[in-house]
């Protein structure tokens, strides 16, 4: 492999793909995806056909205002303010220290100098050696001489001479425009003046050109700010065209003002308007962002699964390419004005509200309601219907309770609701039209059918895709008619009881802290379907007195019982169960303690050395929701209540919270989002629920049960006499 692919492959394995699996990163591509997509859609409402004519061109026919307009004359603004720009100079700001660095620069070679020239030891060959050395800049070879044979006192001359030059100049100020200019200015007028040796005074002019430097430096902040404050004071220059004004005339060259005013009033061929992209890019951020500041404050389950982000952005992209296609249908004019009705803006909403969360659905609802007015020209009836459909179609799913829901919601609801709003909304910006009425009533009926088709059609294929588990999905898990269900009642009949009690009992609990009911219903239904694989190895499916676990050791026992955990799990998933229920099953004894297996081990092993806790415990995992841990106090506090002897709603509460104690004192809870408060109130739904199964029966005083003995008696005598007699054989009255 060649060096480059090599490092185009190290680059890819070490950032490009770490990055793409960041979750932050899939959000950031799934976001911008999604902004792309759907400000394109959007943004092709925005280019409707036009004129198609190019500057230098004759015009292919007469052109005229289509409305009055006044408008800023581009090129005579810009001419203004390109004249404003250029009369503005460069910002200079004075530099400190300069001078002091220029004269300090001149102070050090001239000390060198004088150094060397005054050094009595060395021969005038070796003083020139030296001053070479000395000088950071290079000299005619006179000169070097020249500056050997000086005094001290003419050297002294030369460097007070040449700071007063570089300071009078400094003083008034250098920057790198004029820094040459006044270095010839320099050494023509001033150097020239002085009373120095010929020699001297090239020493001195080469001092100021090596070392004078700009003590004023250019601002190019500060002067893009003073062109910027130029460019704003300038006005814009305004033109004015009134409707039916001629812009250009059949076979007239075409020039940049008559493309300008074409461009302002929307007539010319052109790419989509930036300020019109840029403002509906801005409105789908705005969209977005909402959604997603909900999703992190209220759902953050929703915001961090990039599975769901992309569904919400399916849905909403495919509501916006159903809407394009809708409105572009070419038909009757009649009908082709009502065409905005028919966008099922409902189908998204439902789904929304069905596959993830309610109050999302609403949200989304009416961001897409604002869209399909843009799609549709702006027209607020249309997103105004939309709006009341979707709304209508989220309220009409939020209680499902079997699929056919679905279609009475688009064919009872959302089509009322459709037909109401469209009636109304046309009565107030058309009027009283028969026609127009008469066909907003069908076309809002077609909108609800339509919806409710779309949504069931495609339901399932979402729920697999993107493996959500919705109410319809559970409420079809849920019919006694399931295979799995059947097969709990044919071959575990005790357990399958046990299940309806737990389900009762968890569904309670839900319903009072504010967790998925439909689920832990569901999921209590199939959560000992396990047992089926060993049914009279429970003591619920046990008919006779024999006990199987009588003749096998405590460890196998407990290997029995706790496998119908992971018989369960096997099951569910060989009938493709959702995953929230296999959690369910696979979570609700979490990493208990067979208690009774673990006890009676303890009592057959004397010494209690071979006997370790950890092996009569369930494999876990603990419960990871409330739903599941919902779902385990339920089943504990079921069995547990079953075995009490005389269930007084005293002692059932007494058991319940001993239960919900034991199991968070076992450390089963800690992995789960229940509160100690949540646990209260769980308990007192159980005692409600348990204390309507065991409620106290009526006992009858003895005198009341001989009457009713002597009474039932007396009536098996009568059915045994001839038909109209009595007990001493005479005709009853």
């Amino acid at each position: 492999m060649a060096p480059v692919q090599k490092r185009i492959a190290a680059l890819l394995r070490d950032k490009v793909y770490p990055a793409l699996r960041n979750t932050t990163a899939k959000r950031l591509m799934i976001g911008f995806g999604f902004f792309i997509v759907t400000t394109t859609i959007l943004s092709l409402n925005l280019v409707p056909e036009r004129i198609d004519i190019k500057i230098g061109q004759p015009s292919p026919k007469t052109i005229k205002a289509t409305r009055t307009l006044e408008f800023e004359d581009r090129i005579k603004t810009e001419e203004a303010r390109r004249k404003a720009v250029e009369s503005v100079g460069k910002v200079h700001e004075q530099s400190p220290g300069v001078p002091e660095q220029v004269t300090g620069n001149i102070t050090e070679v001239m000390n060198d100098v004088k150094a060397v020239s005054g050094n009595a030891q060395l021969d005038p060959a070796e003083k020139v050696v030296q001053l070479k050395k000395s000088i950071p800049f290079t000299l005619p070879e006179g000169v070097y001489i020249s500056l050997s044979q000086y005094d001290s006192q003419t050297i002294q001359n030369i460097d007070i001479k040449t700071r007063d030059i570089v300071t009078r100049a400094l003083s008034k100020g250098i920057s790198d425009e004029n820094l040459d200019k006044i270095k010839a200015s320099l050494l023509e007028q001033d150097v020239e003046t002085i009373n120095l040796p010929r020699d001297a005074k090239v020493f001195v002019g080469a001092l100021i050109d090596n070392f004078l430097r700009p003590n004023f430096l250019y601002n190019e902040e500060a002067t893009q700010e003073k062109i910027r404050l130029a460019r704003e004071s300038v006005a814009p220059v305004m033109i004015a065209v009134q409707r039916g004004e001629k812009i250009i005339g059949e076979g007239e060259i075409v020039t940049p003002a008559h493309i300008q005013k074409l461009e302002a009033l929307g007539l010319l061929k052109a790419p989509v308007p930036v300020s019109a992209v840029l403002g509906m890019a801005v409105l789908v951020g705005i969209g977005m962002t909402v959604v997603m500041i909900y999703l992190y404050q209220h759902r953050i389950d929703i915001y961090q699964n990039e599975g769901f982000l992309v569904l919400i952005s399916i849905i909403v992209i495919s509501a916006l390419l159903l809407a394009k296609t809708i409105i572009a249908i070419e038909i009757k004019p009649a009908w082709a004005a009502l065409l905005g009705y028919m966008v099922p803006i409902a189908a998204a909403s439902m789904l929304l509200a069905i596959l993830l969360d309610t109050k999302l659905a609403l949200l989304v609802t009416a961001i897409l309601s604002g869209m399909l007015g843009v799609i549709t020209g702006n027209e607020l009836r249309f997103a105004l219907v939309g709006l009341i459909s979707g709304v209508v179609g989220v309220y009409s799913v939020s209680k499902l309770s079997q699929r056919s829901d679905l279609a009475k919601a688009g064919l009872v609801y959302i089509s009322s609701a459709n037909i109401l709003s469209i009636i109304s909304v046309e009565m107030i910006t058309r009027g009283f039209n028969s026609t127009s009425l008469a066909l907003g009533v069908i076309v809002g009926l077609l909108n609800g059918i339509f919806s409710a088709i779309l949504t069931i059609g495609v339901l399932p294929y979402l729920e697999s895709a993107f493996g959500i588990t919705s109410s319809v999905k559970l409420l079809e898990l849920a019919n006694p008619g399931q295979p799995l269900l059947k097969q709990l009642l044919m071959e575990a009949p005790g357990t399958y009881h046990h299940s309806i009690i737990v389900g009762n009992l968890a569904e309670a609990a839900a319903d009072a802290v504010g967790g998925d009911s439909l689920l832990v219903r569901v999921g209590s239904y199939y959560h000992d379907i396990g047992k089926v694989r060993r049914p009279y190895f429970f003591i619920e499916n046990q008919l006779s007195t024999e006990n199987p676990h009588d003749k096998i050791t405590p460890n196998l026992s407990t290997l029995i019982i706790t496998s119908h955990t992971e018989d369960g799990v096997e099951l569910a998933r060989e009938h493709k169960l959702p995953k929230p229920i296999i959690d369910i099953i696979e979570q609700h004894h979490g990493t208990s303690l067979v208690s009774y297996f673990f006890h009676r081990a303890l009592e057959n092993d004397k010494n209690e050395r071979t006997v370790h806790e950890e092996d009569f415990r369930y494999e876990g995992p603990k419960p990871q929701t409330k739903e599941a841990a919902m779902v385990m106090l339920a089943d504990s506090v079921e069995a547990a209540v079953r075995a009490l002897q005389k269930p007084t709603p005293g002692r059932i509460e007494g058991l319940v919270r001993r239960v919900i104690k034991d199991k968070l004192q076992d450390e089963q809870l800690d992995e789960c989002d229940l509160t100690f408060k949540d646990l209260d109130i769980i308990a007192g739904a159980f005692v409600r629920v348990l204390s309507g199964i065991f409620h106290t029966r009526v006992e009858y005083p003895d005198t009341v049960i001989k009457e009713i003995e002597r009474r039932k008696a007396r009536d098996a005598g009568i059915r045994k006499q001839p038909a109209g007699k009595s007990e001493n054989g005479q005709h009853a009255n």
